[in-house]
């Protein structure tokens, strides 16, 4: 008697290790394609992602480089100020997306072009993403101006901070 239930609490427990083990496969197999992994450009041309893999570029865009095509396809440059890579976008840009201001957009890294299905800009003047500041700053464009915004190199915060 005695063994027939030490027998059953461990068919229970490791049925119960199986459960958990399948369940945790079959959330992370449902997230893969929720996971996009932020890259900057000099990232994307040191080691080019697989044409299948979508994910997000950020960096500023780069000034006089934005084109408008036929209908609502816009091309343009994003650059971490090591590498520019050029990006082409079919949609409505937001408002606030303009030459020499920070974008992240996400895509795919198709035949050295960035193809985006979504843009995103910054959403107000002082606001600048965690990741392209980090791009910018590893490039030596972007320090830290005490306030935790931050300006461009060699360029003075004005009078008074942001």
């Amino acid at each position: 008697m005695k063994n027939l239930k030490k027998r059953r609490r461990i068919q229970i427990v490791v049925l119960a290790a199986v459960a958990l083990a399948l369940s945790t496969a079959l959330i992370g197999y449902a997230m893969r394609d929720g996971i996009n992994f932020f890259r900057s450009p000099s990232e994307i041309l040191a080691a080019p992602p697989p044409e299948t893999e979508v994910f997000r570029i950020g960096g500023l865009v780069a000034p006089g480089s934005i084109m408008r095509g036929q209908g609502y396809e816009v091309r343009f440059i994003v650059t971490d100020g090591g590498a520019e890579v050029p990006v082409v976008y079919a949609g409505v840009l937001p408002d606030l997306f303009s030459e020499g201001e920070g974008m992240v957009g996400t895509g795919r890294f198709v035949d050295g072009v960035f193809r985006a299905h979504e843009i995103l800009a910054k959403h107000d003047e002082t606001y600048m993403p965690r990741e392209v500041a980090d791009a910018l700053k590893r490039q030596g464009h972007w320090m830290d101006d005490g306030l935790g915004y931050g300006t461009d190199a060699g360029e003075a915060a004005p009078p008074g901070g942001y």
